[in-house]
């Protein structure tokens, strides 16, 4: 009787453990279907979620409008109607940059584009918490004031880079023109980049004998002053990325044109303007991986601090063909002619 009883007391604790654990793997799978319908309620949430997105473009040019283009697309084609940009022109002034960036702060806006050194400058000051993703800026080190660069800013900054290689562009020089002895450069004295260029390249040229010699303007008034006695003292003058003188390149143009003195320039908006030959990247494609850039950090979460700046990868050799015919000079047949659509 007594194993009987023993029997019917094992028999009933095993059927209770039973139902426990029926019990635990029911609680488990109602857990697990919570957890999967927030997870599923947040991604909803996320896919409605719209971004704001403000653009700072410090001058209206080819090359930063192609850099705005690509940037507005990418975003486009990553989160369509999600994502609002709002694109404002400084129209070549610094002290308009810093406006624009203090109201899209104001504006609580998700993410600031920045395009070209002064308006990532402005919008560095405007804001250390909101994310910043810059194009069209040759030295992020340089611009942002940071020693021992190691290819982040460590701040709320990222973005990509409009460097050409510059040693590249003095062996296009070169190329062109072995005969020259004197070498100009004129570039903009308030962009920091500009100078960061006319340096680097300065050493290049040296390496093949030219006589280097910078000549400056504060704005747009010199321009033609100097570009006058830097025609008057150069075989040839190189022009680096430079936004005054971008937008300057006609009246660059017309002085140097009527001097005879070809110039080498930094990048194909400037070339179309006043250039003759450039090893140039394409705007448009920094953009567009600004943009790629600003998704990840939108939705990914990815942290501009730590985000490497990105750099173009491929440069095309590109030749003016209305100034290279005004001055009698023709190109080597690797060299690709830049489309003039407003050449007579």
């Amino acid at each position: 009787m007594k194993k009987i009883v023993s029997t019917l007391l094992a028999l009933s604790l095993a059927m209770s453990l039973v139902a426990c654990g029926t019990d635990a793997a029911k609680e488990k799978e109602s857990a697990t279907a919570a957890t999967e319908k927030t997870e599923t309620t947040d991604k909803a949430a996320d896919d409605s979620k719209t971004y704001n997105v403000g653009v700072i473009q410090l001058v209206q040019h080819p090359a930063l409008d192609a850099a705005t283009e690509g940037f507005s697309a990418a975003l486009k084609e990553k989160l369509g109607d999600n994502v609002e940009v709002n694109v404002q022109n400084a129209s070549g002034d610094t002290a308009t940059c810093a406006t624009i960036a203090n109201s899209f702060v104001s504006d609580n806006v998700d993410l600031i584009m920045a395009n070209a050194t002064p308006a990532m400058q402005a919008s560095s000051t405007a804001t250390n918490s909101i994310p910043i993703v810059a194009t069209s800026i040759t030295d992020y080190g340089t611009a942002l004031g940071i020693k021992d660069w190691t290819g982040t800013t460590g701040i709320n900054v990222t973005g990509t880079s409009d460097l050409a290689p510059l040693d590249g562009q003095a062996e296009m020089l070169n190329e062109l023109f072995p005969d020259a002895k004197e070498v100009g450069i004129i570039y903009c004295s308030g962009e920091d980049n500009s100078l960061f260029q006319a340096n680097q390249i300065t050493e290049y040229l040296k390496e093949y004998g030219y006589n280097v010699t910078a000549y400056t303007f504060s704005d747009s008034a010199d321009v033609a002053t100097v570009v006058q006695t830097a025609c008057g003292e150069s075989d040839v003058i190189y022009v680096p990325t430079d936004n005054v003188a971008a937008s300057c390149a006609e009246t660059i143009n017309n002085v140097a044109v009527t001097a005879g003195v070809p110039i080498i320039a930094g990048e194909e908006g400037i070339c179309k303007g006043c250039g003759i030959a450039t090893l140039s990247i394409s705007y448009y494609d920094i953009g567009y991986a600004a943009g790629l850039m600003a998704y990840e950090i939108l939705v990914n979460g990815k942290d501009p601090a730590s985000y490497e700046i990105q750099y173009a990868t491929e440069f095309t050799k590109e030749y003016n063909p209305v100034i290279a015919e005004k001055l009698g000079i023709t190109l080597p047949d690797d060299y690709v002619a830049i489309e003039m659509e407003d050449a007579e």
